[in-house]
């Protein structure tokens, strides 16, 4: 596609978007902006006719010169109305008939061209359809013809399922979206986007249709509906005038019928755009009266949106009032904070509702409100958290918590600032737990990892906790499982931070609890090798023997965190290993680990056990087993981590070291050559 032709796309492209965006405004509800839509309209079309004069102008300037009617020359008195005119009319029927001859030439380009496009001659079928437009430059089926000849371009079927969208051709919109994936799977999100706002675009069309016969028939409810509306559209009454008629308004709607003709009728910006009202949702120190208008008001707007998407999406959409739901859940007032939690929290039931939400609302306001429910009882705390809890599930929220963290963590590092034994338990546990499945993502995890303050709160919570762990199990549990994820970012904030966070691991070690076992050796498991000081302390403990009873009686994760932390310890320090070899005479619990299917624990078993060789008499009391060949196995295996194959590259060679035997029983099984090829690795480690 030449420059030109590129020119003549976008400039279609945009009018296309101009249109579409004046035939809403025109069906808009607002008196006002219809008004604006017409005149933009007329201006529109005078700007087109002009345009195409100009062109037929200079299609003609080299071929016969155009002149202005003889009597255009001639002063105002002397002009004659009737010839005047008789000459624009000869004039517009000349162009008219010049445009019909011009659409037959179109038209016949256009059909070449949709018969080349049917053989595959892409080439030939956009010159026929180029010089289609040429003929007619406002025949926008060219454009799009055209536009099909590049498998890539997807923005013009955009641009005409949006178009016929505004123009509620439903189906056709449809179609058109669904051809974007066709041609780019990869846009599947944006393609489920359109296509649901042609869902609800329809939708509340046929709303419409149902209110507008139902209020046209003279059903009670509607006519009242209506009626409430004309009364609260009266300016500069007193609050309590608008606050009794939001009352009744909001008894009234009990249907869609009710909330459509609210929506119809400009109910959302009668309410909005009303002073008096708009005074009391801003004024600082609100008296009662200005508190009971605010809380009408929010009632009414749950009235109008449960289960209506149409309806929430007029709501939020609009600039002032989506700002103003953020604002109002940080209110002083508490039934003003209360209600605003129980609409945000109606809006996010629904993918349209939390998608508004994601895309509209100050989402850092929001979170910074929502954690502050904390503080309250515990069926708002609960409620705010189910809130924060269905957003952080979407995919969009995860992408702006990203892009946003550093402004949102210290919110979040005043979660775990909290007093556990003022705060709702079971909503404190449901922040963390969201925190903790954000941190799952590398470079939140990263950023929370960085922050000393947010590090700090987790051990001083975890520290509060400790002080009556059966209280705050669940929180306790909860924030070991976050903990655990920050420890998988290395390295540590700091040192001593690691090492605090495992005295602490180690006195939980003597919990009842096995799921505050488990997450206290998990966290173990990653911070116990920061230093030999903690090491050592963990010995003293009674740390191997702990994990030894782990490994009997502990499932598999358990299990893995148990033969992590003895590895860290049987490479550190003798006693470990030969404590290992009293509990475990034989190593079957260890040789037993080499046949899992999990290969971390493997390794660390391969890890651990070539430790346990350093111990004298160990090696020569296994020439009955066939741990050689097992180790062998694992040497030379196709494994995805490495570290099995060097860990039993390592415990192989050990064993052979201590116990010379074992060298004889390698040779016979080749095993030498094996044993060098795993060097590599090792040399590579």
């Amino acid at each position: 596609m030449d420059a030109d032709q590129e020119k003549d796309l976008q400039k279609f492209l945009k009018n296309v978007d101009e249109i579409s965006n004046l035939i809403q405004e025109m069906n808009s509800d607002d008196p006002v902006v219809q008004q604006k839509a017409v005149l933009e309209t007329e201006k529109r079309l005078l700007l087109m006719e002009e345009d195409q004069e100009e062109d037929e102008c200079r299609t003609t300037l080299n071929k016969t010169m155009i002149s202005p009617p003889q009597t255009a020359m001639k002063s105002a008195e002397e002009i004659n109305s009737e010839a005047f005119l008789a000459s624009v009319e000869k004039d517009a029927k000349e162009r008219a008939k010049r445009r019909r001859e011009n659409k037959v030439l179109a038209d016949a380009l256009k059909e070449k061209g949709n018969e080349a496009f049917a053989e595959g001659n892409y080439e030939t079928a956009i010159l026929c359809y180029s010089e289609g437009l040429e003929k007619l430059k406002d025949m926008k089926v060219l454009y799009t013809n055209r536009a099909q000849c590049d498998e890539k371009c997807t923005k013009a079927y955009f641009h005409m399922g949006k178009a016929n969208l505004a123009l509620k051709n439903y189906s056709v919109s449809r179609e058109c979206y669904k051809k974007i994936l066709e041609i780019n799977p990869k846009l599947q999100t944006q393609v489920k986007d359109y296509l649901n706002q042609v869902d609800l675009q329809e939708k509340a069309d046929l709303q419409e249709k149902e209110a507008r016969e139902l209020l046209d028939s003279g059903k009670n409810t509607a006519v009242t509906t209506k009626n409430l509306l004309e009364t609260l559209s009266k300016p500069d009454q007193i609050p309590l005038f608008y606050a009794g008629g939001i009352e009744i308004l909001t008894e009234m709607i009990k249907e869609c019928t009710e909330q459509t003709l609210f929506r119809t009728h400009n109910g959302f910006s009668i309410i909005s755009d009303n002073k008096v009202i708009r005074r009391c949702f801003s004024t600082a120190g609100k008296d009662a009266v200005e508190e009971t208008v605010c809380v009408s008001v929010l009632k009414l707007w749950q009235a109008v949106c449960s289960g209506n998407e149409e309806n929430q999406h007029v709501l939020v959409m609009h600039h002032d009032r989506a700002r103003l739901l953020a604002a109002l859940l940080s209110s002083k007032v508490l039934a003003i904070r209360q209600q605003s939690l129980a609409l945000l929290l109606q809006l996010t039931q629904t993918e349209s509702g939390r998608s508004l939400i994601i895309n509209h609302l100050d989402l850092t306001r929001l979170l910074e409100a929502l954690v502050s429910f904390l503080d309250f009882s515990d069926k708002e705390a609960n409620t705010a958290m189910g809130l924060f809890t269905d957003l952080a599930l979407e995919e969009r929220f995860q992408v702006w918590f990203q892009a946003n963290l550093p402004g949102v963590l210290p919110a979040l590092t005043g979660v775990l600032k909290t007093d556990p034994k003022v705060s709702s338990s079971s909503a404190l546990c449901q922040c963390i737990a969201i925190m903790g499945n954000l941190s799952a993502e590398p470079a939140t995890r990263r950023h929370m990892a960085a922050c000393e303050e947010f590090g700090d709160g987790c051990l001083d919570l975890l520290a509060r906790c400790e002080e009556d762990v059966d209280l705050f199990r669940e929180v306790i549990y909860t924030l070991l499982g976050l903990m655990m994820n920050l420890c998988l970012q290395a390295p540590f904030v700091s040192e001593v931070w690691a090492v605090e966070v495992s005295r602490r691991c180690l006195s939980l070690l003597n919990s009842q609890d096995g799921g505050i076992l488990t997450r206290a050796a998990g966290v173990l498991s990653r911070t116990l090798s920061s230093s030999l000081k903690i090491v050592e302390e963990a010995l003293r403990a009674g740390m191997v023997k702990k994990m030894m009873k782990f490994l009997k009686t502990g499932g598999e994760t358990a299990s893995r965190y148990a033969i992590k932390i003895l590895a860290i310890c049987t490479n550190s320090y003798h006693e470990a290993r030969e404590e290992v070899i009293r509990l475990d005479k034989k190593l079957s619990m260890m040789m037993k680990l080499l046949s899992s299917e999990d290969e971390v624990l493997v390794g660390n078993a391969a890890l651990c056990l070539g430790n346990c060789m350093e111990v004298p008499n160990v090696a020569s009391s296994l020439l009955k087993t066939d741990l050689l060949q097992v180790l062998l196995k694992l040497a030379g295996s196709d494994t995805q981590k490495t570290a099995v194959q060097v860990n039993a590259g390592i415990a192989l060679g050990k064993l052979c070291t201590a116990e010379p035997r074992f060298v004889a029983q390698l040779r016979k099984l080749h095993g030498l050559e094996i044993l060098n090829s795993t060097m590599k690795y090792i040399s590579d480690s």
